[in-house]
């Protein structure tokens, strides 16, 4: 009986665990699905295309049909965006021009800053940090207007770095950062200090290197928004030659609707890569952000 016990046990860990997989993989096909959808329309022709979402442009009634693999793949789309669409290339490049500028001007001033609040006490910290936080949940549309004057009155409007500076100085990553540097041991920095380590050298040998993952994961949020950041751009760019590709992409006409997936599908290549080339850094680093103080 205790041997029909045991194996009843296990036969119930087993179709647990069976389940869970199962869930997972349903829950991983999910998200999957709308990139391979993506990319199927990347290679389908418009004719062929359009009789997939006929119902959508009101060509037709019934239902929309989407299709994994189509009756006759072309590169056309591909062709047509890398050689035959300077537009855009212009705005791809505006887009990892500011990405890359905000990322880096988040470095020099952000992780200090959140290295300062995690581990200084000082007058005025708890109300800085209030500030933070209560600047994190206040949406763009109410600094909008605040944010509009001060730009307007350096005479920064219309230029690049109306986008880049207030990227730059964004709340969120350096809460992240802050919640990370939060965790690291006051054993571990005053063994530092212990062997004559300046704040600065503490900062740079011990802070920044343990702190390595919450900062990858502060920078990929960053990212993340620098490449689908339309509000700020369309209200403070006038130029459209200073536009990011998330303003180029509803300029497409939807009879265009293959060669709208395809700048789609490319321009989501850069951040596949990052996440990718990064996923163990990003997944620590928002654990450990996650950790009470």
């Amino acid at each position: 009986m205790e041997i029909l016990g045991q194996g009843g046990t296990l036969l119930k860990k087993l179709f647990a665990h069976a389940l869970i997989a199962v869930m997972l993989f349903a829950v991983g096909m999910l998200a999957v699905l709308p990139v391979l959808i993506l990319f199927s329309g990347s290679i389908t022709g418009e004719a062929e295309l359009y009789g997939w979402i006929a119902p959508i442009l009101g060509g037709q009634e019934g239902f929309v049909r989407l299709r994994l693999c189509p009756d006759y793949p072309t590169l056309r789309n591909f062709v047509e965006l890398l050689l035959d669409s300077p537009e855009f290339f212009q705005m791809f490049w505006n887009t990892q021009r500011i990405s890359v500028e905000t990322l880096a001007g988040g470095l020099l001033f952000g992780v200090p800053c959140a290295w300062g609040l995690a581990q200084y006490r000082f007058p005025g910290r708890k109300a800085i940090l209030w500030c933070y936080i209560l600047l994190m949940i206040m949406p763009f549309q109410v600094t909008m207007l605040s944010e509009y004057l001060v730009l307007k009155k350096f005479g920064l409007l219309d230029t690049l770095a109306a986008v880049i500076l207030p990227g730059i100085f964004q709340t969120l990553p350096v809460f992240v950062m802050y919640r990370f540097f939060s965790s690291v041991p006051n054993a571990l920095l005053e063994a530092a200090r212990i062997d004559g380590a300046g704040e600065l050298g503490i900062f740079l040998k011990v802070g920044v290197p343990v702190g390595s993952s919450g900062i990858f994961s502060a920078m990929m949020l960053q990212f993340l928004e620098c490449q689908s950041m339309v509000e700020r751009p369309l209200i403070f760019l006038k130029n459209k030659q200073l536009w990011p590709l998330a303003l180029y992409l509803p300029e497409i006409s939807p009879e265009r609707a293959g060669f709208a997936m395809c700048a789609s599908f490319v321009a989501m290549l850069p951040v596949l890569l990052l996440f990718f080339s990064g996923q163990e850094y990003l997944e620590a680093g928002i654990v450990a952000s996650a950790i009470k103080e």
